[in-house]
């Protein structure tokens, strides 16, 4: 199957780095504006759905920014290929003049020219243009090419440096960001465990309540790779909720959509907000199994719709892959992929 992933344009790594890390900022001052205490009781159920909302949101923004880092280590190693085949042309063109000074000097003498181009700066010597006058047309066009070669593997070489600088703030930034909002994770985790074992099993239920009469049955999936989907994500059902993670032992939201897609043979975009974006969208009313639901007007979490009213997905950590009502949270668009 092909892929159906739609991707931006970009204009280099430094632009794309900024976004990525501009929206690891915003996420992580939205984390920052939530209390590291707990609320009273009454209020800890909202104050844990909350943490878990802006968390997701954060984790999402996490995967844009390791998604970017993915493509940059493939930029960079593809840079990395062609400096190493410019520079076997560089060293094919100086073999072949080398070649040409030894039969000079047999044959009666070193040019001067050659004798400055196979100097230990032979580029000092390319300045030098008034020596050309010395060598034939068909050297002097040699020299020229050589020369072109060189500076264009000089400009290979910066924009690779710049590019393992831009992963490299990418990937410390990350991390960065992944202690925070593991620290979130973790605080909502004891707020929790604080509540009585009623308390708990009520939050429970409300995070898994929703209307089931949003729509119909569903029918058959509109494709066959959304039926692949569909059996994949079926197959997930009980594995762990992992923050930053696309299976197949764990996932996180997008991660799960991602990976079903994947044994489709279909490449998902890593964030929830891009998988917004991966097909057609379609009204709620008219959702098929294998359909992505996207909820919240941020599009921070995401689920595959299955018929009959329910969606698998990756809830929140300490909460397996399971169904829920389609309608457990608000949803903001239907794509079809």
């Amino acid at each position: 199957m092909g892929s159906h992933r739609r991707t931006a344009p970009s204009s280099g790594p430094e632009r794309g780095t900024a976004l990525a890390l501009g929206l690891l900022s915003v996420a992580a001052t939205a984390l920052g504006a939530v209390p590291a205490t707990a609320a009273p009781q009454e209020d800890t159920r909202a104050e844990v759905d909350r943490l878990h909302h802006e968390a997701e949101k954060a984790t999402e923004a996490y995967n844009a920014a390791d998604e970017r880092a993915d493509a940059l280590r493939q930029e960079i190693a593809d840079a990395q290929d062609a400096i190493a085949r410019k520079q076997q042309r560089v060293n094919t063109m100086r073999e072949a003049l080398g070649s040409l000074a030894g039969s000079q000097y047999r044959s009666g003498g070193l040019d001067p020219a050659l004798a400055l181009l196979l100097s230990e700066d032979p580029e000092d010597y390319l300045r030098k243009a008034s020596v050309l006058d010395r060598i034939g047309v068909h050297r002097t066009a040699e020299l020229k090419r050589l020369r072109g070669t060189l500076r264009s593997l000089s400009q290979d070489r910066a924009e690779a440096a710049k590019r393992l600088g831009a992963l490299e703030r990418s990937r410390k930034a990350a991390a960065t960001h992944k202690r925070t909002v593991e620290k979130k994770l973790a605080e909502a985790r004891r707020m929790l465990a604080a509540l009585p074992a009623g308390e708990r099993a009520a939050w429970d239920r409300a995070s898994r309540s929703g209307r089931t009469d949003l729509l119909g049955p569903g029918g058959a999936p509109a494709s066959g790779r959304a039926a692949a989907a569909v059996a994949a994500a079926r197959s997930a059902l009980g594995r762990p909720y992992v923050w930053g993670a696309n299976g197949p032992a764990g996932f996180d939201c997008s991660g799960l959509t991602q990976w079903a897609y994947a044994q489709a043979g279909v490449a998902l975009p890593r964030t929830s907000q891009a998988q917004r974006y991966a097909g057609r969208q379609v009204p709620l009313s008219e959702a098929r199994p294998g359909d992505l639901v996207l909820y919240r007007s941020d599009a921070s979490h995401v689920a595959m719709y299955m018929g009959d009213g329910q969606v698998i997905h990756a809830p929140y950590p300490g909460a397996p892959v399971r169904y829920d009502p389609v309608g457990m949270m608000p949803v903001s668009s239907v794509t079809r992929v």
